[in-house]
């Protein structure tokens, strides 16, 4: 068999192995933890395995960088994009897409703000990624009829309180978070939403 035709899995893992053992060490000790050889260990692979998907480290770090964006930026961005039948289900499916983490990946998000820290390249990412999901959910508002100094204002009440979140990384319960959506929402948008709105809303909880 040609080299070039040889499978990407069996002994020496998968891309998708390595990527989620690296997701795994950033998200619970930092990207300091994001090493090959500790990796290969927990794999029970070999080091060398590492380089039939991954050039180096720093293209795993590559790798983790975009799939943060993939798992928190590009779906926030869809939320705003979103059909709702008035603004309050529009705000309710950007509040649906920051309380779920296939949506929303608020470990992720926070282990890289910690690597913003300490890589300004990666701080730049997430300021940039800051900018693009706030001017989304400005363009959302103003697509209900906000002005752009409103819009702006009421786009960075919604984003960071959610940002505060997850920084915080504050404990609620489900329930405690859902009962507060309806004020939230209010907050948001200057208006209330309707009891069917809620309802629809939680049943994508409760079910």
């Amino acid at each position: 068999m040609a080299e070039q035709d040889k499978p990407e899995t069996g002994w020496r893992g998968s891309r998708e192995g390595w990527l989620d053992a690296a997701y795994a060490a950033l998200v619970r000790e930092g990207v300091d933890a994001v090493k090959i050889m500790p990796l290969a260990e927990q794999l029970k692979l070999s080091r060398t395995s590492f380089y039939w998907f991954f050039k180096d480290r720093e293209a795993l770090l590559t790798a983790l960088a975009e799939l943060w964006e993939a798992r928190t930026t590009a779906p926030l961005i869809a939320a705003t994009r979103d059909y709702g039948e008035t603004e309050t289900e529009a705000m309710l499916n950007v509040i649906a897409c920051f309380l779920s983490a296939e949506t929303f990946d608020a470990r992720l998000e926070f282990a890289m703000r910690g690597w913003g820290l300490k890589d300004p390249a990666i701080l730049s990412r997430v300021t940039d990624a800051d900018q693009r999901r706030l001017a989304a959910l400005s363009a959302m508002l103003e697509r209900w009829g906000h002005d752009a100094q409103d819009a702006d204002v009421r786009a960075r009440t919604i984003y960071l309180v959610q940002i505060g979140y997850i920084s915080m990384q504050a404990s609620e319960s489900l329930e405690t978070r859902l009962t507060r959506i309806p004020k939230y929402v209010e907050i948001y948008t200057g208006r209330p939403p309707e009891p069917r709105e809620i309802a629809r809303f939680r049943a994508r909880f409760e079910s």
